[in-house]
């Protein structure tokens, strides 16, 4: 039986508050000079609780729009939409609010290292590597410090995972795990693929399984209800996202989804930028130049090889590895690439969160200066694209 330290110890408070002082002077290094636009996640926010429609106000044909009759929609999920909803009543912080929504869950996300540690029985030195790595060497910490929306979708999402992952290895209560899952597919809906394997093993593993299956159903079917619900809204039909009928400015991936929005034919070449795409050069300093179509996630998050020394006969590794395979195979058939104007393969973080866990347990069985070589070069890539975000830089 592991043994394993407090998940939710004292100085949990501390690393929260370190994680939220880097992020917040990272995003005010990135917000200085920066556009002082509304996000469309705002608009959207303010038009459906002032007018009761989700419909944005944009001309027609505006990039990741939907028009239907006089109405124009943002294609952006309910996930990112729902916290600007407090800002509604405060016009003067509309421009403002990208930023702060975007801190406040890159924060949550990054900080949920420190308990997610713990669950899996990393204490001491071990246990503070793990954290930093979630929070300074995963795409959380240069892309939530950016204020887009579509970033923000992956800091929600990465959060309530990872609130389920704790829970798995915790009190495993299926009504929780299920309603987290469902929180981060409000805002990723590529993550309900991991419910099959997690809630086919929480099933078999329980002595309850009628009870834990319908506890683990519920919140799903409830959060399937919402997301089709906003697609009825704002398309007319639950089934429809949106992504498919879009108005795209970039022709490039205008001509890939006119191979399907998803497609076997898209599988190449993101697994291509997937495994080894790199950066650009130039003179001046810092010299490397990211593209906008992403990068490797091996120069980005490197330390998830780690995760190859877990001991992969047990369960919770292999749930988890097949939560990670099944989000990954359909994110290699999405039409996007790894995620225009980006850093590194953003969409990979839907992913990432299934494989922390054989990382955790692979370095509970050893942790030398390899791991720990993985985990720095991690922080620096990722510190990189902090800084890449503040000078602007992209090709």
């Amino acid at each position: 039986m592991l043994r394993r330290p407090g998940a939710w110890s004292r100085p949990f408070p501390l690393w929260v508050a370190l994680v939220g002082a880097v992020y917040a002077l990272a995003t005010l290094a990135t917000a200085a000079g920066g556009p002082g636009h509304v996000d469309p996640a705002m608009s959207t926010a303010a038009n459906l609780l002032l007018t009761g429609s989700p419909s944005i106000g944009y001309a027609p044909g505006a990039n990741d729009t939907v028009t239907r009759g006089v109405a124009t929609y943002h294609v952006i999920g309910l996930g990112p939409v729902l916290p600007y909803l407090a800002f509604v009543p405060f016009g003067a912080l509309y421009p403002a609010a990208r930023w702060i929504v975007s801190l406040a869950f890159g924060v949550l996300a990054a900080s949920l290292g420190w308990p997610l540690a713990g669950a899996y029985g990393l204490a001491g030195a071990r246990r503070r590597w793990f954290a930093a790595l979630v929070a300074f060497g995963t795409l959380v910490f240069p892309l939530s410090v950016r204020g887009d929306m579509y970033y923000l979708a992956h800091a929600e999402a990465t959060a309530a995972v990872l609130a389920a992952l704790i829970e798995w290895q915790g009190r495993r209560r299926a009504p929780v795990i299920g309603a987290a899952l469902a929180l981060a597919a409000l805002a990723r809906p590529t993550v309900l693929l991991a419910a099959v394997p997690l809630g086919a093993w929480l099933v078999w593993g329980s002595r309850r399984r009628v009870r834990s299956a319908l506890g683990m159903a519920a919140p799903l079917a409830a959060g399937l209800a919402a997301l089709g619900a906003w697609n009825l809204a704002r398309f007319g039909s639950p089934l429809e996202s949106g992504y498919g009928l879009a108005a795209l400015d970039n022709a490039t991936l205008a001509a890939l989804r006119s191979q399907g929005v998803f497609s076997w034919r898209h599988v190449g070449p993101n697994l291509a930028i997937l495994l080894g795409a790199g950066f650009g050069t130039r003179a001046d300093f810092p010299w490397l130049v990211p593209s906008n179509w992403g990068q490797s996630i091996l120069l980005t998050t490197p330390a998830l090889l780690v995760g190859a020394g877990a001991p992969w006969r047990e369960r919770t590794a292999r749930a988890m590895g097949a939560a990670a395979l099944l989000v990954t195979v359909a994110l290699l058939c999405y039409y996007g690439g790894a995620g225009w104007e980006t850093y590194g393969y953003r969409y990979f973080l839907d992913a990432t969160p299934f494989l922390l866990v054989p990382v955790a347990m692979a370095m509970r069985r050893r942790f030398g200066r390899p791991e720990q070589a993985l985990i720095v070069l991690s922080v620096a890539f990722c510190s990189y694209g902090v800084l890449a975000g503040v000078l602007r830089l992209g090709a």
